[in-house]
C-alpha cells in the first residue's frame, strides 16, 4: 500500500542532525547503499552511508558509528577526514517530513579484503536497504538513477581533485 507523503501542514518538519560518510575505495569510487522509502516502495534511490545522531553524539562520533553499523567497517575518529561538506536538506521518509542538517566525512577502505556487512542494520535499515555498489564520479554523472545528495558527483569530484 502506498501512502502519499506531504510536508506538515503546520510548517514544522521533524528536525534531525545526521552524519554521512563518503566511503572511498582505492579507485576513488564511493560506496552507495540502495534502498527505498518503506511507505513508497517504488521510490528507489542510492544514498551515502550514514544516519541520525544519537543523544550526546557529535557528528564525527555518529559517522564512525554509522559506518560500523551500515557497512561493518570499524574505523576510529582519526581515520575519517572532515567534515568535507555540510548541507541542509528536507525530505520525506516513512511517512514523516524531515529537515536535516548533515555533515559529510571521508573514509577509505583499508584494503581490498574488506567485505560489506549488513550485520549492524536496525529494523528500518533491514526493511529499506537492499544493496550497495561502488560508484565513480563518471558513473554518477552519467546515470539516470536517483541518488542523494543530488550534488554528490560534484562534491566527490572536488574531494578527489584536492
Amino acid at each position: 500500500m502506498s501512502t502519499k507523503v506531504v510536508p506538515p501542514t503546520d510548517g514544522t518538519p521533524t528536525r534531525r542532525r545526521a552524519a554521512r560518510v563518503l566511503l572511498l575505495d582505492g579507485a576513488g569510487r564511493v560506496l552507495l547503499l540502495h534502498g527505498h522509502d518503506p511507505q513508497r516502495p517504488g521510490h528507489e534511490y542510492w544514498f551515502t552511508v550514514g544516519g541520525g545522531l544519537e543523544p550526546g553524539e557529535d557528528f564525527l562520533t555518529a559517522a564512525v558509528r554509522e559506518l560500523r553499523e551500515e557497512t561493518g567497517l570499524v574505523l576510529g575518529p582519526a581515520d575519517l577526514t572532515g567534515p568535507v561538506w555540510r548541507e541542509l536538506t528536507e525530505f520525506p521518509f516513512a511517512g514523516r517530513w524531515y529537515a536535516q542538517e548533515q555533515e559529510f566525512f571521508v573514509a577509505h577502505v583499508p584494503d581490498a579484503s574488506w567485505a560489506f556487512s549488513r550485520a549492524g542494520f536496525d529494523e528500518i535499515e533491514t526493511a529499506s536497504i537492499d544493496g550497495c555498489a561502488w560508484w565513480s564520479v563518471a558513473e554518477l554523472e552519467a546515470t539516470g538513477e536517483r541518488y542523494y545528495p543530488g550534488a554528490l558527483a560534484g562534491v566527490l569530484r572536488a574531494i578527489l581533485e584536492a
